[in-house]
């Protein structure tokens, strides 16, 4: 790498970020461009196409991801390195997907910094040798024609060394840099390739997912150094363990993969337990620390009906967690009928079956009605509706609550595409009864704090709303703290362009965290609606009682309405009265029905004998 200066671009909006990176790669002698944001990045590499990139996945407007599609899609800068930065483990294998080459994790760590750009420098500059190596052999070919002897011996020369240079490029992109082992690239093709050869003749062979229990400890405690020793020494104990014909990787982070062929279930559990033998007896050394380890294992019986690495990886990780989930060291073969059995299982196990839901169009489309609680006023209260998602179960022929799919479905990174149904269908039934609008107040959408990641929504959400000649002012979209809002600023920007379109938004569950109140005082939120919890029992708890009536309070001080939910029984419907809550929502009033253009009408029809009758 001597005498060869670099240029590394750092897109990041953080400008700490930015001042961090700079000064570890000012150090490498390396020459630097910067941009706060993707567009002006592309713009950058366009104009001067950098060696390396180091960019940030969460930035507003335009995320890290989309920024790497737009470069890979150039023919120019497709071969431009991406070294993805971030805070978020979940993100590490979205960045591979869409082209990028490593990571580096916040918050950023000079030594891991500086390894990982090193060896991405050495990549471009092995590259770099090999195109100027290849040009230079064309050249001398043609010079040394007329000496065939001395030309073919110093030909000879070359060609090895051109061979030594294109292995290495290949060991660099089949291996993980740490630990040696394979990567998760080169697991994915040799997976790929076993299930091709598994539906042409009948093969056996099991999958291994390893996962290090408390890694985190260590990396943490001694630092990322000291993670990275403790990576390869694992790496180390886990391949010796092995047969030669086993095939080892690394996945990422702390987890490991093996394929081992020949094997049937029962000696896939044997070679995990062998597994868990020798790591029981590795003690892990640091400084003056001394960490003893151990390792929850997945195993997955590689089977005619698994067509892909993706599905297979589901699979592993569904078992992972469950091993997790049963303590240290566990080991969990992967059983799909165990989720008839285990109730506790159902959350997870339906992640599997989201794909072909959303697919095959399971989902289905609920309302229940809000009551208004305030004094009337002579006109009549216009209809509010949350909008519930159901799923249904073609297996055991019913539809699932949302408390069995949402968790999951955000585990995957699949709410997005329920939200983004959720609303496609609720406007469209909007759509379908033009004059009804007047009648209505709004009808709530559940959205995901996942959810206003996704930088194509407000424009979704505008096509949709012009496309069926619905007004803005009728959907409100309450947003739910089942995920931290990371980006108050984009989460802002967000609800702003939607807020231009006359969408209204509602903070829901509130009070059962505290970002409840940093939410409510940096978003512009139009209601409130306090966390059912609080709700249901408060005319038996004096605690929540108290709770919510504080909540009340600052809602009126904020100038906000406030719609209560789970209301059960007439006493706590009473004592919301009491307070002033604005509207209440529950089965004391209304169970969800499947929402139709038809409902609508019946539920508006319902409303106005009503209020005629309180006329009269």
């Amino acid at each position: 790498m001597t005498g060869i200066k670099l240029t590394v671009l750092i897109v990041d909006d953080t400008p700490e970020n930015i001042d961090v990176l700079s000064a570890v790669l000012e150090g490498m002698g390396c020459e630097l461009m910067v941009a706060t944001n993707g567009p002006r990045a592309l713009e950058l590499a366009a104009r001067r196409a950098p060696d390396l990139i180091l960019l940030d996945v969460m930035m507003p407007g335009m995320d890290g991801f989309e920024v790497c599609r737009r470069l890979k899609a150039d023919m120019a800068l497709a071969e431009i390195p991406v070294i993805f930065v971030t805070a978020r483990t979940d993100d590490i294998s979205t960045g591979f997907g869409v082209g990028g080459s490593d990571y580096i994790t916040k918050p950023i760590n000079t030594d891991e910094v500086l390894a990982r750009v090193r060896h991405q420098i050495e990549r471009q500059v092995l590259l770099r040798d090999l195109r100027e190596l290849n040009r230079s052999l064309e050249e001398r070919v043609r010079e040394r024609t007329a000496e065939l002897t001395l030309a073919n011996r110093q030909l000879r020369v070359e060609i090895n060394e051109r061979r030594y240079m294109q292995d290495r490029l290949n060991y660099l992109a089949t291996h993980d840099f740490v630990t040696r082992q394979y990567n998760r690239g080169a697991l994915d093709a040799h997976v790929s390739e076993l299930l091709a050869r598994i539906q042409r003749q009948a093969t056996a062979a099991v999958f291994l997912l390893i996962d290090i229990d408390q890694f985190r400890l260590v990396n943490e405690t001694c630092g990322c150094v000291a993670g990275d020793e403790l990576l390869r020494q694992f790496a180390e104990l886990v391949s010796g363990a092995l047969q030669r014909s086993d095939f080892f990787a690394r996945l990422g982070g702390d987890k490991f993969a093996v394929v081992s062929e020949d094997q049937s279930e029962e000696g896939g559990t044997a070679l995990a337990r062998h597994i868990h033998k020798q790591i029981s007896e590795f003690e892990f050394q640091w400084e003056e620390r001394v960490f003893k380890l151990a390792a929850s294992i997945a195993v997955v019986r590689i089977q005619r009906d698994i067509v892909s690495f993706d599905q297979l990886m589901l699979m592993a990780d569904e078992a992972a967690y469950l091993a997790k989930r049963e303590g240290r060291g566990a080991i969990c073969v992967y059983d799909p009928k165990r989720s008839a059995s285990d109730p506790q299982r159902e959350s997870i196990n339906w992640a599997l079956v989201l794909f072909d839901a959303l697919k095959e169009n399971r989902l289905r489309l609920y309302g229940q009605r809000l009551q208004p609680l305030g004094a009337p006023s002579g006109a009549p209260a216009r209809l509010h509706i949350e909008t519930l998602a159901r799923l249904w179960d073609p297996v055991r022929e019913k539809l699932l609550m949302p408390a069995h799919f949402i968790a999951p479905a955000e585990r995957f990174h699949l709410v997005i595409d329920i939200d983004r149904w959720m609303i496609g269908q609720v406007v469209a039934l909007l759509g379908e009864v033009p004059d009804l609008h007047d009648q209505i107040g709004q009808i709530a959408v559940n959205l995901s704090a996942i959810t206003i990641r996704d930088a194509g929504l407000c424009d979704h959400v505008g096509e949709l709303l012009a496309k069926h000649r619905v007004p803005g002012r009728l959907l409100c979209f309450e947003i739910t703290e089942t995920e931290a809002i990371t980006n108050l600023q984009s989460a802002s920007s967000f609800m702003q362009n939607l807020r231009d379109l006359g969408c209204r938004f509602s903070l829901d569950d509130f009070g059962s965290g505290f970002a409840s109140f940093t939410y409510l005082r940096r978003l512009p939120f139009d209601s409130i609606k306090i966390d059912g919890m609080f709700v249901r029992d408060m005319d038996t708890d004096d605690v929540h009682s108290g709770m919510v009536r504080s909540m009340a309070e600052m809602g009126r001080l904020l100038n906000k309405p406030i719609v209560a939910e789970c209301v059960e029984n007439e006493r706590v419907a009473a004592m919301l009265r009491s307070l002033g809550i604005d509207w209440a929502q529950g089965y004391l009033y209304h169970q969800p029905e499947a929402l139709t253009p038809q409902l609508l009408r019946e539920w508006l029809g319902d409303a106005s004998r009503a209020d005629a009758q309180k006329v009269a």
